[in-house]
């Protein structure tokens, strides 16, 4: 469970509650017709704009920001280093207990692939498709949340010019301009609020989640290529520690 994701959504919901509870109370910020045209517009908008199973496993996604599967670097690099070592001493053949039993299904294949005796060539294109379309398919999928920010505030300025028109229509009542009004403002301050509580921020996670799956992944082919390549275990260590931040390289061999 990401701490901060969860925490940041909720305190947000608090401070808006308890700032209209303060105010005039929460009621007066319920308007139905305004979340119609938000709410409803919004994800109408989404569904001409993405394919029905990109919107079913919008839900999925969402989850992946919440509770995103986290790779330990350090752990993945000790273990590379391991085959690296083991390779070197019993011939790279030795590694197929080890990779039949790799929850990591990238690193799987990769290993399998070297074990087979396939190129180095054929195993690094291979594994860059399959990075390339994974990395392709998850920014198609974040997107549904940048795009929902985008047409929210764009459906919020519908509702807003809905709103006018129909005061302008009734300015000789004034017991209709109330209303009208309300629309005009509400649906500007939904669709600000799902932009900037879920549609920006959780986008802007999910690019990061997808950011770091790639380094893990380009990690795992400079380690797969370094084993079949009969590099030492150290130099391996060397290359895949380049890919952390100073502070957080520790090498085992110190």
């Amino acid at each position: 469970m990401d701490l901060g994701t969860v925490v940041g959504i909720v305190l947000i919901a608090v401070l808006l509650l308890g700032a209209m509870v303060m105010g005039v109370g929460v009621v007066a910020y319920i308007d139905i017709p305004s979340v119609l045209i938000v709410v409803g517009g919004s994800i109408g908008a989404l569904m001409v704009s993405y394919k029905p199973s990109q919107m079913k496993g919008s839900m999925k996604v969402f989850m992946v920001a919440v509770k995103p599967t986290v790779t330990d670097e350090m752990e993945l690099i000790k273990k590379l280093v391991d085959f690296a070592t083991k390779a070197r001493k019993d011939g790279i053949l030795a590694l197929e207990s080890e990779v039949n039993s790799e929850e990591n299904q990238f690193l799987k294949k990769g290993l399998s692939m070297a074990i087979d005796g396939s190129e180095p060539d054929t195993i690094r294109e291979l594994l860059e498709i399959d990075m390339e379309q994974t990395s392709t398919r998850h920014k198609i999928n974040s997107s549904i949340f940048n795009n929902w920010a985008g047409l929210a505030g764009a459906m919020g300025m519908v509702g807003t010019l809905i709103g006018l028109v129909a005061m302008l229509l009734n300015m000789a009542d004034p017991s209709a301009i109330g209303p009208s009004m309300a629309v005009a403002l509400l649906t500007t301050m939904y669709g600000a609020m799902i932009g900037n509580i879920f549609g920006t921020p959780i986008y802007n996670i999910l690019t990061i989640r997808n950011d770091e799956e790639v380094v893990v992944k380009e990690m795992i082919i400079t380690g797969i290529m370094s084993i079949q390549s009969g590099d030492a275990p150290r130099a391996l260590e060397a290359k895949l520690l380049g890919y952390l931040a100073p502070n957080d390289r520790v090498s085992q061999f110190d």
